[in-house]
């Protein structure tokens, strides 16, 4: 699904279940979009069925849960291999996100919760023994996010005003 066949419904659709979908009705949706709740239902399967909506999961304090440590780590990989390498790396105890970069030097960046310094070591290990090497370890204060604002007709709508 290219992104011109996503209507303003869909988009809709899309936003309040990046808001949360796990509290939002298919009936609070068709109130925001003026459809009916069994067109929004059919929306949402199509949109799930397509790929456009990949999945849905808890956003987690992980330092509340016990693991005080959020790690980027900005890793360069062989560039035939970083795409191969990326379920690999997500198997790894403590990496609960890989992402492929396709500029600078540094093309993944692996995002792992650690409870200690030595579990961060263990994971920078794994990546060297995978052939990948470890150009720069950040550590993360907080991490949030927000539903994507192009999704949201009315703030769009206010910025065309």
């Amino acid at each position: 699904m290219a992104g011109e066949d996503i209507d303003d419904v869909d988009r809709a659709i899309l936003y309040a279940l990046q808001e949360d979908a796990r509290n939002m009705s298919s009936g609070d949706i068709a109130k925001r979009t003026g459809t009916s709740d069994s067109t929004v239902r059919k929306r949402i399967q199509r949109l799930e069925s397509e790929g456009v909506v990949k999945g849905y999961s808890a956003s987690v304090d992980y330092q509340k849960s016990g693991y005080p440590l959020r790690m980027l780590l900005y890793c360069t990989a062989s560039i035939p291999k970083r795409g191969e390498l990326v379920p690999e790396i997500l198997e790894m105890d403590g990496v609960v996100a890989v992402q492929e970069l396709v500029t600078g030097e540094q093309n993944l960046l692996v995002t792992a919760v650690c409870e200690t310094d030595d579990d961060i070591t263990a994971i920078a290990q794994e990546l060297l023994d995978m052939g990948v090497t470890v150009a720069d370890e950040v550590l993360v204060r907080t991490h949030e996010t927000t539903p994507f604002g192009k999704f949201d007709s009315e703030r769009h709508a206010e910025n065309d005003s």
